[in-house]
């Protein structure tokens, strides 16, 4: 039998490559915002992974996955996606000509951006799913052995983080390499991509309840 630990990783890796808007966040701050910004969002992303993990293995997962406490979950996170979108969308990133860096003057604190990372994938309930049906496949598995479940979590967050950081860096890498307009059309993607993620949830907790 494969250990539990890398198990994990597997699954962490299965989930690296998954689409969706906190991901899109991540690499639209690590381009506009640099490494730093970019670290700290990744943060707050497996922050709130971890929460729900710890949820999900008190079963609160299981309550929000049931009637009107769906619907409102899914209306409350499609409704910050599509916030997170139109302010995306409708931010201007300015580029100092002198050294064509980004302009460092009022930008965002730190955190600000472990919030953001910690809300925009906290508020998606598909992830909440995700990781419930993770915790009940494992359950079978494992049963009540915490030390495999633990370890085989462990590996999936460490892996997610991992590669949320290193997409980071890549993302970073190749912000010297894009033109204002390119930058400025990340964003605008991004935003749009954020407004749609949030419509599509909005419509798919109404017609589930």
């Amino acid at each position: 039998m494969i250990h539990p630990l890398f198990e994990g990783i597997f699954i962490g890796l299965t989930m690296a490559v998954m689409l969706g808007p906190a991901l899109f966040a991540l690499l639209q701050t690590s381009i506009t915002r640099g490494t730093k910004a970019g670290v700290i969002l990744a943060f707050g992303i497996f922050l709130s992974d971890f929460f729900i993990v710890v949820m999900s293995y008190l079963g609160a997962a299981q309550l929000l996955s049931q009637g009107k406490k769906s619907l409102v979950v899914g209306l409350i996170g499609g409704t910050i996606l599509i916030i997170y979108g139109i302010v995306t969308f409708t931010r201007k990133v300015h580029i100092q000509d002198s050294n064509n860096l980004l302009e460092q003057q009022r930008l965002p604190g730190p955190l600000t951006y472990l919030i953001k990372g910690f809300f925009l994938n906290f508020a998606n309930p598909f992830v909440w799913f995700f990781w419930f049906t993770v915790m009940m496949g494992i359950s079978g598995t494992y049963g009540s052995e915490f030390s495999a479940v633990s370890s085989l979590f462990g590996g999936v967050l460490i892996t997610i983080f991992s590669t949320d950081v290193l997409k980071v860096f890549i993302a970073s890498s190749i912000k010297k390499y894009l033109t204002l307009k390119i930058l400025n059309l990340v964003n605008y993607v991004v935003g749009v991509l954020l407004v749609i993620f949030g419509i599509i949830l909005i419509i798919r907790s109404t017609i589930t309840f």
